[in-house]
């Protein structure tokens, strides 16, 4: 009931927490209450109601050259952000609606909410951020890491793939920093437990915002694409077999929040010796340094990373992992999916 939704909002608020909700702006069901309004709709040249893509025979396309349809829309998204509190909006297929209806939405959301939190899930369309949303899917650097785990592609071209993004978008442009999303198998499917975990701590490293898919931080493999997407299959939440996921995420997220190299500052991608398995980057702000070193292979890498001094850095503690041994900076040495994160603070 709009009851029960109005005290999901109210009691994630008092745990910190934000809620935002998915819409599908593009399309309806066949059986939506719009279909008393025909002309809200995509037509073919007999008027008939077409949906937005011809493989989508499910859903019907709204038409956005009827002025009627933003008016409606903009006020749909107003009544939920007014009357129920939720902070914000994941608009799925974004693309398929015109950019100047999201900036004009945008506005009049903010007129309600100045925080309002607007996700595109769309990848590789600079214009939406450049106004209308606040981030986006960093679908390029899914596929080229899923090269990369998959040994189709160095580790060093995710350097690239991120420099070809930051050269298209808007400068400060924030990305979703994804490894399990709806539309693909599991992480733990593709890459097994060790190889997901790997992959989800450089998205927790990186610039951006990192994404939890539900089920994570227990190493679910629940399928989450087609039957999930229409049938219930709940989380398996006590599979066996695993790390202390939960320990090793709780404990990358607070290092994340505690510290604004990894949210305001800089990204340096250091040279090393294993190019085609290590990646190697520096976090850092005024007060403090951060190297990560992540093996995105299955076999053991060992070698050199280039810094301009070692001095000061010492392993980060992370409950459930082992710290590196016998193993001197700027020398490695990585199993599998092995991974190690040092800090030094920076002198005065």
């Amino acid at each position: 009931t709009t009851n029960d939704f109005k005290r999901l909002v109210e009691q994630a608020h008092q745990r910190g927490l934000k809620v935002v909700m998915d819409i599908v702006a593009g399309q309806t069901a066949w059986d939506s209450v719009l279909m008393a309004q025909p002309d809200f709709y995509l037509k073919d040249a007999n008027g008939a109601i077409v949906p937005p893509d011809p493989a989508w025979t499910d859903v019907a396309g709204l038409n956005y050259a009827n002025p009627a349809v933003r008016a409606y829309m903009i006020g749909m998204m107003k009544h939920w952000l007014q009357d129920f509190g939720v902070d914000g909006f994941r608009c799925d297929v974004a693309p398929n609606v015109p950019v100047d209806f999201w900036e004009a939405a945008r506005d009049e959301l903010e007129k309600i909410n100045p925080q309002v939190i607007i996700l595109a899930d769309a990848g590789a369309k600079p214009a939406l951020l450049t106004k209308a949303f606040d981030v986006d899917s960093s679908w390029n650097l899914f596929h080229t890491v899923d090269q990369v785990m998959r040994s189709l592609a160095p580790a060093d071209f995710i350097k690239q793939s991120l420099d070809n993004t930051d050269q298209q978008f808007p400068k400060g442009a924030l990305h979703l920093r994804i490894t399990d999303n709806h539309e693909e198998p599991r992480a733990v499917a593709r890459y097994g437990v060790d190889g997901a975990l790997a992959a989800q701590v450089l998205m927790l490293t990186l610039d951006g915002v990192p994404l939890f898919y539900n089920g994570m931080e227990a190493g679910d493999a629940t399928e989450s694409a087609d039957p999930a997407l229409f049938e219930k299959m709940p989380v398996f939440w006590n599979a066996g077999g695993r790390p202390p996921l939960r320990d090793i995420y709780r404990n990358l997220i607070k290092l994340r929040k505690q510290s604004t190299a990894f949210y305001n500052g800089d990204v340096v991608w250091l040279t090393n010796s294993a190019p085609g398995e290590v990646v190697s980057i520096l976090r850092r702000d005024a007060k403090d340094e951060y190297l990560i070193l992540i093996n995105l292979s299955s076999r053991r890498a060992s070698g050199s990373v280039e810094l301009s001094t070692t001095d000061g850095f010492e392993p980060v503690k992370i409950s459930g992992h082992a710290d590196p041994v016998d193993i001197v900076l700027p020398d490695f040495k990585l199993t599998g999916y092995g991974w190690f994160i040092y800090h030094r603070t920076i002198p005065k």
